[in-house]
């Protein structure tokens, strides 16, 4: 762990004091209400990096059961309200590993939002960049999970509607890396990154994109001409095949790779592949016991992020990701097992 550790990886904890005020730090139009974050100012000047997406509870059904209609009733073994959204999954993955970590995303004012700002600020991810619209609900996802495999229904809600003229470009300026989520379900935001991701880098920033599922079956929306501002691409190899329309995993990440950007591609059974240059390397999974998959590919991209802003070489960015998603399956939900630094860190020594 030392030599991870003393890497870059950004240590220093301070306990998120927030205080709920509307119009705190002035509306900003469409009746929005910024949540306020107090860190100490010393910790604020070590933000490492910013998500923007999707913050949205997870109802997780958990069962070895599918549903019928018909008014067929079934059982299931448990069910579990937890974080949800894959932004809000990276976020708190990062956090758990000791970066700083701030979050900007749009919730509604119900039942939901609270809950979600309250989990966020109590897994120490900085709320200053959320939002509430009170005029729309929380999204919300109802996830069946079984073992390995799940099913996703989705109520987007406010998630699309995250946008340039929201978002806290201060905040942006401050952080060392800048990371999307979901991007098919960022119809507002989507349009706006160009800019932003050269308002980023011009900032010193990096950046980075998980593109998540596609719902509408398009998987373009832009995403293609971004990949030369994209710093690291994040997809999973279903996403990855989808978006290239190519087959064969290794060159869909290769023709991915050409675009610019470094690509980091999760497999469904572990494990994953990452490609820079002329620098390819292979990663297996860790051996766990699965409970739930949900957000596994977000724990990924925060094991993958911190190792960049680290600094370590891409094939131990690759194994610190591979051990974030393959650990953070062991409890339901896709936040309660997610690793800090030391315990990715044994992981990987207990199978080296």
């Amino acid at each position: 762990m030392a030599g991870v550790g003393a890497g870059g990886i950004v240590a220093l904890r301070a306990k998120l004091v927030h205080k709920w005020k509307a119009g705190a730090r002035g509306p900003r139009g469409d009746g929005y209400v910024f949540i306020v974050a107090r860190v100490a100012p010393e910790v604020a000047l070590l933000l490492a990096p910013v998500v923007l997406g999707d913050a949205n509870p997870d109802l997780i059904v958990r069962g070895d059961v599918a549903p019928e209609f018909g008014q067929a009733e079934k059982l299931v073994d448990r069910a579990d309200l937890v974080i949800g959204g894959s932004g809000a999954i990276a976020a708190c993955g990062a956090a758990r590993l000791g970066l700083r970590v701030a979050f900007s995303g749009v919730v509604g004012e119900d039942v939901f939002g609270r809950f979600m700002l309250d989990a966020l600020a109590e897994r120490d991810v900085d709320i200053q960049g959320l939002v509430v619209d009170p005029s729309r609900p929380t999204g919300l996802s109802v996830v069946l999970s079984k073992g390995e495999d799940r099913a996703t229904l989705t109520s987007l809600g406010a998630i699309p509607h995250l946008r340039e003229g929201i978002i806290d470009h201060a905040l942006l300026r401050s952080v060392r890396h800048v990371h999307v989520s979901s991007y098919f379900l960022q119809a507002d935001l989507a349009s706006d990154l160009p800019a932003l991701f050269r308002e980023a880098h011009e900032a010193g920033a990096s950046t980075s994109i998980d593109p998540n599922w596609d719902p509408a079956a398009e998987w373009d929306g832009g995403l293609l001409s971004l990949l030369s501002q994209t710093d690291c691409f994040l997809p999973n190899s279903v996403e990855a095949r989808s978006i290239t329309g190519v087959d064969d995993i290794d060159i869909a990440a290769l023709t991915l790779a050409e675009r610019g950007s470094i690509v980091a591609v999760k497999f469904g059974q572990g494990g994953g592949l990452a490609l820079w240059g002329d620098d390819v390397v292979r990663s297996e999974s860790i051996p766990a016991d699965v409970v739930d998959t949900t957000g596994a590919g977000d724990s990924f991209d925060a094991g993958f992020l911190a190792g960049r802003l680290a600094g370590l070489p891409l094939s131990r960015c690759l194994q610190l990701a591979v051990a974030c998603g393959s650990l953070s399956t062991q409890a339901a939900g896709g936040t309660a097992a997610q690793p800090t630094m030391d315990e990715a860190v044994a992981a990987l020594e207990s199978v080296a």
